[in-house]
């Protein structure tokens, strides 16, 4: 009699080894990075992807994988709060008492039930699969148990179950329909006003994934050759954006590989370009990027800058920030420095600068559709962290730059608190300033406000949330 121990059998069914399938391993992956380690899917997901195409191969792993696990990764972080009230009509216990790997398998199996069109039985059979791996047999009953109960109604018939009615809870309601968090929800139906319409809009819009939009660096590349790209075409608004509309690689253009062109949302352009255009008074000769990491602003703006024979300086507090500015810049056709300095302990004299922008640290609640687990680690309390941070920027900015030039302050936030609010407050100690009318300097661009700041939004203007205010030095 054999001493080795036998597999335990829970049927008369021999013992079948799961199925590795390396498209939801990856993404399985890929979730938990952004769980244990706070990561961004966005920064996880490309060695993932280049790691399982190493290893299975590109004839294994193609284009098509690649999409899929992109897909099941982006999808089931933007709908978490959704996928969570499903799932908690579903498990017999409270979602918190659930181990968050085993959470992980379930979300990603609710999406792909809710969010794909792939056939139930396909995604029952292939999340357990993914379960018997990743977690063990046992888990994985528990696993095809929740999602058989998920399987039985649509995404409609969820909401329709899990969500409370509008008239009842308007914001709870549209929180658990769009998968924000509430307080969000409240925030942004606060920045955009209006009715029901907008906001639902604005809310859809931060569920779709975002196309990749590259700039043609002035003096370096024109939008004319990235348009000869695959799938490319013009940008809504900037001269030098082009979009790629079926997800292209960033990475196979030579123009990007090059650093003559990058990726970067066409609301950022326009705020470079807009402080770029903005009038003055007096010379233009030096300008000043107070917040320049990771670079993307800086690259722009040192093109513009070098088309005037201007100097551009790209300061950035952290040091391996400034970088990743000064790769950025590397080749610029004009003068640029990059310094590592605190944006609020100047290393420079006041008055040095003929344009300065600042683009200041905040929640990121306009970028969700690029960084879905955005919205589910941000707390309001973040903003009472950011608050002074925010003015102590500006602050040094107005006084950075000297009389008649201007100052541009921008955040990837629409929340009030963020934008209009830090504007307010700073100006009542500098009244030697004015606020120049900024919508002037975004031709065609529509739906912006009464001004004379500019708020750029998701649903009307396919671009990040970037707020923009431009203030001009009199005194």
């Amino acid at each position: 009699m054999s001493d080795q121990p036998r597999r335990p059998r829970t049927s008369g069914k021999p013992y079948r080894r799961p199925k590795k399938d390396p498209v939801r391993i990856l993404a399985f992956e890929a979730l938990r990075a952004v769980d244990e380690r706070d990561a961004y899917a966005n920064l996880v997901l490309p060695p993932l992807l280049r790691k399982a195409r190493e290893k299975e191969g590109p004839e294994t792993f193609d284009t098509r994988d690649a999409a899929l696990a992109t897909e099941l990764v982006y999808g089931t972080l933007r709908r978490q709060g959704t996928y969570d009230a499903v799932l908690s009509a579903c498990v017999d216990r409270p979602l918190r008492e659930v181990d968050p790997p085993v959470l992980d398998v379930l979300s990603l199996g609710a999406h792909q039930l809710l969010g794909t069109r792939i056939p139930t039985h396909a995604a029952v059979s292939a999340t357990v699969e993914l379960a018997r791996v990743v977690l063990g047999d046992g888990r994985a009953k528990f696993v095809n148990a929740v999602l058989r109960k998920v399987a039985q109604h649509d995404l409609d018939g969820w909401l329709e179950r899990v969500a409370p009615p509008y008239d009842a809870d308007p914001e709870d309601h549209l929180a658990v329909v769009h998968s924000h968090p509430r307080w969000v929800v409240s925030a942004l139906w606060d920045s955009l006003g209006g009715g029901r319409a907008g906001i639902e809009d604005l809310l859809r819009a931060d569920n779709e994934r975002p196309e990749v939009t590259l700039v043609a660096r002035p003096g370096r590349a024109t939008a004319e050759e990235l348009l000869e790209e695959d799938a490319a075409v013009p940008g809504h608004w900037s001269p030098y954006a082009v979009r790629l509309t079926e997800g292209g690689e960033p990475g196979a253009v030579a123009a990007v590989r090059d650093g003559r062109a990058g990726v970067q949302d066409e609301g950022s352009q326009l705020v470079a370009l807009a402080l770029a255009n903005a009038p003055l008074d007096g010379p233009d000769r030096r300008w000043l990027d107070g917040c320049a990491g990771p670079g993307g602003k800086a690259a722009l703006l040192g093109a513009l800058a070098a088309q005037r024979g201007a100097l551009l300086v790209a300061s950035e507090k952290q040091t391996h920030r400034a970088g990743l500015v000064a790769r950025a810049l590397e080749g610029n056709p004009g003068p640029y420095q990059v310094i590592a300095a605190d944006g609020t302990r100047p290393a420079w004299r006041p008055g040095s600068f003929d344009r300065v922008l600042v683009d200041v640290p905040c929640t990121g609640l306009g970028a969700l559709r690029r960084r879905p687990e955005a919205r589910w680690r941000r707390r309001p309390e973040d903003l009472e962290g950011f608050a002074p941070l925010q003015r102590g920027l500006l602050r040094t900015a107005l006084e950075s730059v000297r009389v008649g030039g201007v100052v541009g302050y921008a955040t990837c936030s629409p929340h009030l608190a963020e934008t209009r609010a830090v504007v307010a407050d700073v100006l009542k100690q500098y009244p030697d300033t004015e606020l120049l009318d900024a919508r002037p300097l975004l031709p065609g661009v529509p739906d912006l406000g009464e001004g004379p700041d500019v708020q750029l939004w998701p649903h009307l203007h396919g671009t990040d949330a970037m707020y923009l205010a431009l203030i001009r030095r009199t005194g």
